[in-house]
């Protein structure tokens, strides 16, 4: 029997609720996973608000370690026993077991704790595909990070400074600000307590930053078109303070001929060989120390909830790691 999370409505994290199923045997293509980790990310309070719509009901949670309990006809290159991870797009992660499609299980090395897996998989992996597909960030530039010490934020800042950068990070704390140092950001600004964008051009000569990358949304829009760069990219690709949106493009214009994208992850992890490429690169780089995942709390599996509460109140620095009982 499995304890697994229900959402029959969206709404706030009271909606989410525990069911215990019977699961049936794995079907072709498929490996039972026993549940060691999971972890949680802003995209679930999204699919949870219904933000991003999702046929209801639905399970919550994309990030998850565990092992494998059982094979399912025609799986190969998996075995009973094996530590795997998987990052989606199949949801429900929140679960004690749950069946999975074998295509989507990543083995995780000898090296690389449970908990660190699961803090790292989606956000690692969000922080590969931003920085060296989508933005293409070169040695020698300056990128803006908004939210630098969150669960991606940090990250980033690390990946950033690795291949080169020079980072600037935006937190709310001082207790977040020395976080983003930690991480290795070159310039920190608490955004309740200056004019982010009159610091950015400071920093910058005037001149403002190559590359912005936003994971905050509506809060930090006007900051970032007013931090670009002439013929600066902005990458959008959060919406912790809500969704931007009414965005007019002469805007860009008048800005400075800027471009924007909104990606998402599985577009740019389409084929296997893009999702084990990226996926490579991360444990390279966890392998180097170049990013050092910090796992600022946990919370039991059941008491999703209460992580989600924290999440939206901003009371959480780096990963959040759910644990079954």
């Amino acid at each position: 029997m499995a304890r697994v999370a229900r959402i029959e409505k969206t709404g706030g994290p009271e909606v989410i609720e525990w069911v215990t199923v019977d699961l049936p045997d794995p079907g072709p293509g498929e490996v039972r996973v026993r549940t060691t980790a999971v972890g949680l990310n802003y995209i679930d309070v999204y699919f949870r608000t219904g933000l991003y719509p999702s046929p209801l009901p639905s399970g919550l949670g994309s990030e998850s370690v565990g092992v494998v309990e059982a094979l399912g006809e025609g799986v190969t290159g998996l075995a009973v026993g094996d530590r795997v991870g998987t990052f989606g797009p199949v949801r429900g992660a929140y679960a004690t077991e749950r069946n999975l499609p074998a295509a989507q299980m990543l083995k995780i090395p000898d090296s690389v704790d449970d908990r660190i897996a699961a803090a790292v998989l989606l956000k690692g992996c969000t922080a590969e595909f931003l920085v060296e597909r989508c933005a293409k960030v070169q040695a020698g530039q300056t990128v803006l990070v908004h939210a630098a010490a969150g669960g991606v934020g940090h990250i980033l800042v690390g990946w950033l400074k690795h291949i080169g950068a020079t980072v600037i990070g935006t937190v709310g704390t001082e207790d977040k600000a020395t976080q983003a140092k930690a991480a290795g950001a070159d310039h920190v600004l608490i955004h309740r307590q200056v004019d982010v964008a009159k610091q950015v051009r400071a920093l910058t000569g005037g001149k403002g930053v190559p590359v912005i990358l936003d994971g905050v949304g509506k809060a930090t829009w006007p900051v970032s078109l007013d931090s670009a760069a002439r013929r600066g990219l902005i990458v959008s690709y959060g919406n912790a303070s809500g969704a931007v949106d009414g965005v007019a493009l002469g805007i860009l214009s008048a800005k400075g001929s800027l471009f924007v994208s909104r990606p998402t992850l599985f577009d740019y992890y389409v084929t296997p060989e893009e999702r084990q490429a990226g996926v490579d690169r991360l444990f390279a780089m966890l392998a180097k120390g170049a990013i050092v995942p910090e796992i600022g709390q946990t919370f039991a599996l059941e008491d999703a909830a209460d992580a989600h509460r924290a999440l939206e109140a901003g009371e959480t620095r780096g990963a959040t790691v759910l644990i079954p009982g």
